[in-house]
Parts: structure tokens; C-alpha cells; sequence
């Protein structure tokens, strides 16, 4: 039963051809999702390759299952990856690789399942119970959505990570990590073409300037922490600093050193503030531009919020046409714009021989839109997620265990196909998958969840006359410019 508001929202027409070496270079520099041609989005595995790199754009399920799951050691992240994620988060969990990174991961996955998530809900709840108020008292003025759900977004984690706070101006260290994200979403073009790290890159520069008094904050932080866990370890907060401190490995029995601990909390913030973040922002423009689905978001939320604590345990798993508009909205704008690996040997992929140390690249932003994979991909239809067996909601993103518990072909209750189950797994990766999946994907789907139903509830939004809204990326996918909303309370 797909969707019949027919919303196209806007993305690049894609190149007739794919682009040469150096005309990708500029699409590169000027807005990467500019640069993809037809065929990406039509062949399983398009080959080609940059100036330094033979390259192979990989959208087939069977073959990204291989790369991301089944031989993850045959295709380890890529150098171009990593000098783009260490000049930020050297050390942390996304940028970490072999033994460092499987020693934090053994650390760290088992304080971010579903029951340890709920602890973070008072959070949640207090950030978004002040953005309501704000935008009550701000009613008919225009908003800025992407400025609005980063601080939301940022205010969460600040008292996720943080119970007690970080240093005494709390407003003065969020600034500075807002000011800090903006700069750390560009990428360095020396990053891209593998010059030498002694040469000297103007936004690390710039961000190591920025990161300064959120630094010198943080290490004051960590201090009081280790004391409050030598003094009164059982009575210490569990956040996810206290998290961070107390992790030891299973297997070594060691913790995380200071640098880990640092580089994970920054971690948490640049992923959890933008993902979070962008994928709100989406979803709110997108309803903004389908009235029937801001109706129907905002009749769930009515029904299944009225009465309940917030957040309440399992009322994400029954906010079923929220977390599809949600999913649609990270399919059409995926917060993860890039997974690339290096193939550590010569092998097959998709029926194409790819040499050693060629440059895997999956591209979320291709494969949500592949026609291959997906229905009229350009058209906004949450009904392609609805129906999903209600397994791990909170946990899992997106249909990743769907495919298997429900099989293909299955039915809902009312008789309508069951149109999550015929979505393979390999073919939505809005947080990625195997291994090296986003730890924080369950955190960052119950936040976004809850806030979503709980402003449709509230307001009816609009996006204000005289705009061009554009996705362009960064280290996400997020819309060019200011997208100005107007908010009226229901």
C-alpha cells in the first residue's frame, strides 16, 4: 500500500557517465554526493579509480555480507578512512583498528543494549521536554532545524556522558563542541589524496584550536571521575564517562587508557550529535512536505504517548509509523555516507575480480537508492518499513534482523504484504553492519524516536517560503544551508 502523497524530495540527478579522475576530484571537494553516475545506481559493482587508487563501488547485498561480515579480515578499513577519522578520533572505537579497536569493542558492546539504553532516558526526556517548552514560546517564528536538533541532540549527550556536568559554564562547552563539529565535518582535500601527515592541514589546525577548553574541561572531568571511582565506586553515576572509566576487557582484563577515554567521549559526541541530529532534521522536513504523514506521526504519538512516562519502557517498539518515517528518512539521507575497506588480497565481488589493495567503497546514500534493491527508490514511502516484526527496535537498526524472523512474503494481520521483510538486510545500512556497526545505533534511534513522536504531538511544522533545500555531505548527509521551519502548537 505504498504512500500517496508522491513527495520526491530533492537529490542530484545523477552523471550520464561516470566522472574522470580529476572532474571527480572537484565533485569531490564540492559536495560528494554530486559525483555518483547512473550506473551506480543501476550495477551491482561499478570499477574505477582516482589518481592514487584503483576503486570498486560495491551495491550488491551478497558481496557487501562478504566484505562487512563474512571476511571483515580480508577487507580492513581503509587508509583513506582512517586519516580522515584519526585526525579527529585517533584512538576511539570508529577510528581504532585491529587488536586496540577488538579490545574497546569486547569493552564497551555490552553497556549498550537495550536495558542499559533505558538508563539514559531521564536524559532524553529532560532535553526534549525544554525544546518543547522553547518552541512553544517561540511559536510563528522560523526556526532553524538543523541548529535546533543539533543542540537538542548535543544537550542530550552532555547529560548522558556527563551526570554531574562538564566544568561549571556548561553553556560555554557546548559552544565550543558546536563550534568544534562544524569544523571537524570538512574534510581535508590532503586527507583525500594521501599526502604525508607531516604536512600541515588547516582544519586539523583549526580544530585542534577549537578543542582546546573542551579539552582542558574533559581531562578536569576525568580527574573528578577517577576520584569519585576510588572513593565511592558503588554510589558513582553510571554515565557514559563512569562507563568509559570502568570498562575492562573480558579477556586482557585491561581498561581503557586516558587517550581511549578521551577519544571515545569525542566519539560519542561528533557521531551521536550528528547522526542524531541529521536524521531528525530529515525526518521533520520530510513531514513537513507530506501532510498525510505529519498527520499520522502526530495521531500515533497522541495514542501511544498519552498517559506514559517519558520515555517509558517499550513505548519505541509501539511508535511504529514514527520509527518508519525515520527509517524512510535515513534511507533517502542516510546519516552514514561511506563505508570503505581495502582489500587485503585479490578475490571476487559481485563477478568481478578485484585486485589487491583495491579501494572497496559502499555507498549508503547508492544503495538505499539502487534500483536493483528497491521500489521507485526516489519516492518517500514509509510503508516499506512498516510491518516488521517487533524485535529489538530499539537495538537494531532499520529491518537488520527483520528480513530474517519475518521471511519473505509475509503478511500482516489485515492482509497487506509485509513490506520490511522483502528489504534484504545488506540492503539498508544506515549505521552500517557486522562488526564494526555503530555501537551507539540503539541510543541514537530511541533518542530520535522519541523526540520525533513528541514534537508531531506538540506542533505543526512548516518549512518557511523562499527556500532550496539541498543534501549535501560532510561527514553526513545534511541539508546545504539553513532549513527554516515554521512551528504553530496543535
Amino acid at each position: 500500500m505504498p504512500s500517496d502523497s508522491g513527495l520526491r524530495p530533492p537529490r542530484p540527478t545523477p552523471q550520464p557517465q561516470p566522472l574522470g579522475p580529476f572532474a571527480l576530484l572537484r565533485a569531490l571537494a564540492r559536495n560528494p554526493i554530486e559525483c555518483w553516475a547512473q550506473a551506480h545506481f543501476d550495477e551491482p559493482i561499478v570499477m574505477g579509480g582516482l589518481p592514487f587508487a584503483r576503486v570498486a563501488v560495491v551495491s550488491e547485498p551478497a558481496a557487501i555480507r562478504k566484505i562487512l561480515v563474512e571476511d571483515p579480515a580480508d577487507f580492513r578499513k581503509s587508509a583513506l578512512e582512517r586519516r580522515i577519522l584519526s585526525a579527529r578520533l585517533r584512538d576511539g572505537l570508529v577510528a581504532a583498528d585491529g587488536e586496540q579497536w577488538a579490545s574497546q569493542r569486547r569493552m564497551l558492546a555490552p553497556f549498550f543494549g537495550r536495558k542499559m539504553l533505558m538508563q539514559f532516558a531521564p536524559a532524553m526526556a529532560g532535553t526534549a521536554a525544554a525544546v518543547i517548552e522553547r518552541w512553544r514560546r517561540s511559536a510563528g517564528e522560523v526556526l532553524e532545524c538543523k541548529a535546533e536538533m543539533s543542540a537538542l541532540a548535543l544537550e542530550a549527550l552532555m547529560r548522558s556522558i556527563f551526570h554531574d556536568g562538564l566544568g561549571s559554564d556548561h553553556a560555554a562547552m557546548c559552544a565550543a563542541a558546536r563550534d568544534y563539529f562544524a569544523v571537524a565535518g570538512c574534510i581535508d582535500p590532503f586527507d583525500v589524496i594521501g599526502l604525508p601527515d607531516v604536512l600541515p592541514r588547516v582544519t586539523h589546525w583549526r580544530t585542534r584550536t577549537l578543542l582546546r577548553p573542551f579539552d582542558a574541561a574533559l581531562d578536569a572531568a576525568i580527574a573528578r571521575r577517577r576520584r569519585a571511582l576510588d572513593e565511592h565506586s558503588r554510589e558513582a553515576p553510571r554515565d557514559i564517562l563512569g562507563i568509559l572509566l570502568a570498562a575492562r576487557d573480558p579477556v586482557t582484563g585491561r581498561g581503557l587508557t586516558e587517550a581511549e577515554v578521551k577519544a571515545n567521549v569525542l566519539t560519542f559526541f561528533l557521531a551521536g550529535q550528528e547522526t542524531t541530529s541529521t536524521a531528525l532534521t530529515w525526518a521533520i522536513y520530510l513531514l513537513s512536505q507530506s501532510p498525510e504523514w505529519s498527520e499520522r506521526v502526530a495521531a500515533e504519538a497522541r495514542r501511544e504517548l498519552q498517559g506514559a512516562g517519558f520515555p517509558a519502557e517499550g513505548i519505541a517498539d509501539r511508535l511504529v509509523e514514527t520509527r518508519a518515517v525515520l527509517d524512510e528518512a535515513m534511507r533517502l539521507y542516510p546519516p552514514i555516507v561511506g563505508i570503505t575497506r581495502t582489500a587485503s588480497r585479490s578475490t571476487q565481488l559481485a563477478g568481478q575480480q578485484i585486485a589487491r589493495n583495491t579501494l572497496i567503497v559502499i555507498s549508503p546514500y547508492v544503495l538505499h537508492r539502487h534500483r536493483l534493491l528497491w521500489e521507485d527508490p526516489d519516492l518517500f514511502d514509509p510503508t516499506r518499513f512498516l510491518d516488521r516484526p517487533l524485535v529489538s527496535r530499539t537495538s537494531v537498526p532499520g529491518p537488520g534482523r527483520g528480513h530474517e524472523d519475518s521471511g519473505p512474503g509475509a503478511t500482516a494481520a489485515d492482509g497487506r504484504q509485509n513490506s520490511a521483510a522483502k528489504i534484504d538486510r545488506y540492503a539498508y545500512l544506515p549505521f552500517g553492519i557486522g562488526p564494526r556497526m555503530c555501537i551507539g545505533a540503539g541510543f541514537a534511534l530511541q533518542e530520535a524516536t522519541h523526540v520525533l513522536a513528541t514534537i508531531m504531538r506538540s506542533f505543526k511544522v512548516a518549512l518557511a517560503p523562499g527556500q532550496t533545500v539541498w543534501p549535501q555531505q560532510r561527514l553526513t548527509l545534511r541539508p546545504r544551508g539553513p532549513l527554516l521551519l515554521r512551528v504553530e502548537p496543535r
